[in-house]
């Protein structure tokens, strides 16, 4: 059972962020999923997936010199943190707080979609696409 639907409420109308958003969702998903011995792999999927994710948003802020852009970006580094620490705990035997974070993160991550990303999108798209030029490396 999915712990996090993709649905309307997520979406922004921003075709990369959304694009982003739901395959957010979906690793999300597969390590709920995941028998124990799959879960350090859909753990591993999935950060990669939120470090070239969040990479890509700090890119676009930075281009547009979006105001609140430390603040977005804090939220990005503490949860990037936090599932890195959880990831070494779990492969250590640590599994059910592997879990607890799979379980936690779908609220966080609503509550950051549409607070932080919601004004990050609306604020890209009123400087114009020139911003989403700029590649993302890493």
């Amino acid at each position: 059972m999915p712990v996090i639907e993709w649905s309307e409420a997520l979406q922004l109308g921003d075709a990369a962020t959304d694009a982003n958003h739901a395959e957010f969702c979906a690793l999300l998903n597969a390590i709920a999923d995941a028998s124990d011995a799959e879960f350090i792999p859909a753990l591993d999927a999935f950060i990669d997936h939120t470090e070239h994710h969040f990479g890509e948003e700090n890119t676009w802020m930075d281009a547009a010199d979006f105001p609140p852009r430390h603040c977005h970006r804090g939220e990005h580094d503490n949860v990037l943190a936090l599932c890195r620490e959880v990831r070494k705990r779990a492969a250590a035997g640590e599994m059910d707080l592997g879990r607890r974070l799979v379980a936690e993160l779908p609220e966080w991550f609503a509550q950051h979609v549409d607070v932080m990303d919601r004004m990050m999108t609306t604020y890209l798209a009123q400087m114009g696409s020139a911003v989403r030029n700029i590649e993302h490396v890493g």
